[in-house]
């Protein structure tokens, strides 16, 4: 994904005097499941069949390149308590659910021949009644990929060693009374180590060990699907053009003073009487201000309005698109980007508002 300090340094590059600061903003996202507010006592249960011993699959790879020296590949199966337990406390900490219970020990430890991992109704019933609780989240499955590297950088002197894991979370949400489950859930992340020192054998035995690896990658894991399952906040970062007139340069001293109001009114007296750069400066400006005060539509209308300007600026229509590199259209880019951005906001209300539904009492 293309990224927003890139843009600020073509930016800055292309702008000369112009002046570009930048601010943080922070946000709810909705989640990809929304429970009604009925739910409100969850249990977090094990549904993974106990493992003796980890079996992995070892994959030796040959380095990509000359600086790498070695590089193999393990698959692991996670440690599903830990892993439950992570996520039990990761739900917890939220105060989305008033209640969450955990059942961390295997569902099926004493199953003495194979079966369906799915829970039947059953089942479900009799956790739910016995746990007390709404709803179940059980955890189905966890998987790991390790990628172990050693290099070595001659411009440093030194080695380097790498551990890379990919976990493979895998849920399902249960309902009373439901015929299979309401929604499975998979989720990817990773979680990464690395170490320098002067020869190959001190990086490999300062290394993170297997036994620690497949703990510590298992309770990362548990915080995965979080997101997935409640609202959740994000910081992203803002531009704002400061220069290049003396409403413009007024307008950073309203935004410092958290002004929003004043700094919009002499935004939009720039988009009115200037043309071409400043224009679509003037747009985007008013486009984040009205963010920053929770307008979101009328943020997205204006980041549109920027676009539309920064595709004049940079002489789209009349240049093949086909020979062009992103850092060639640095406004073009930064204002399509944030109009994605803030469509997704825009799209996503409806839903967040009634994931926020539970919590209407409080305010």
């Amino acid at each position: 994904m293309y990224k927003y300090p890139l843009l600020l340094c073509c930016l800055l590059l292309l702008s000369g005097c112009q002046s570009v600061e930048q601010l943080s903003i922070d946000y709810m996202l909705p989640a990809d499941v929304s429970f009604p507010p009925s739910l409100k006592r969850v249990a977090v249960v094990n549904n993974m069949p106990e493992i003796p011993d980890n079996q992995l699959i070892n994959t030796d790879k040959a380095p990509k390149d000359d600086t790498e020296l070695a590089r193999k590949v393990d698959y692991y199966n996670g440690d599903a308590k830990i892993t439950t337990e992570a996520l039990a406390e990761a739900l917890a900490h939220e105060n989305y659910f008033n209640e969450v219970v955990i059942c961390d020990s295997a569902l099926r430890a004493h199953d003495i021949t194979p079966r369906e991992s799915t829970l039947t109704r059953t089942e479900v019933n009799q956790l739910i009644n016995d746990l007390d609780v709404d709803f179940l989240i059980a955890l189905e499955n966890i998987q790991m990929r390790a990628t172990r590297k050693i290099g070595y950088i001659s411009d440093w002197g030194t080695y380097y060693g790498t551990v890379d894991v990919k976990v493979f979370p895998t849920l399902k949400v249960y309902l009373p009374n439901r015929k299979g489950p309401m929604v499975t859930i998979n989720s990817t992340d990773s979680i990464f180590w690395e170490e320098f020192g002067g020869s190959d054998s001190y990086v490999r035995s300062r290394l993170i060990k297997e036994k620690d690896l497949i703990s510590e990658a298992s309770e990362f894991a548990g915080t995965v699907p979080v997101k997935r399952l409640l609202p959740y906040w994000k910081t992203a970062g803002r531009y704002l053009f400061t220069g290049g007139s003396v409403n413009m340069r007024d307008a950073a001293v309203y935004v410092r003073e958290k002004q929003w109001d004043k700094a919009i009114e002499l935004w939009e007296r720039v988009y009115a009487a200037k043309k071409s750069k400043q224009k679509m400066q003037a747009a985007y400006n008013i486009a984040v201000g009205y963010e920053m005060q929770d307008s979101i539509s009328t943020a997205y209308d204006w980041a549109l309005k920027a676009q539309a300007e920064a595709r004049k600026v940079e002489k789209i229509d009349e240049k093949d698109l086909s020979h062009l590199d992103r850092a060639d259209l640095p406004y073009y880019v930064l204002t399509t980007l944030y109009a994605v951005e803030l469509q997704d906001r825009k799209d996503g209300l409806s839903r967040l508002n009634m994931q926020m539904q539970r919590f209407k009492d409080d305010f």
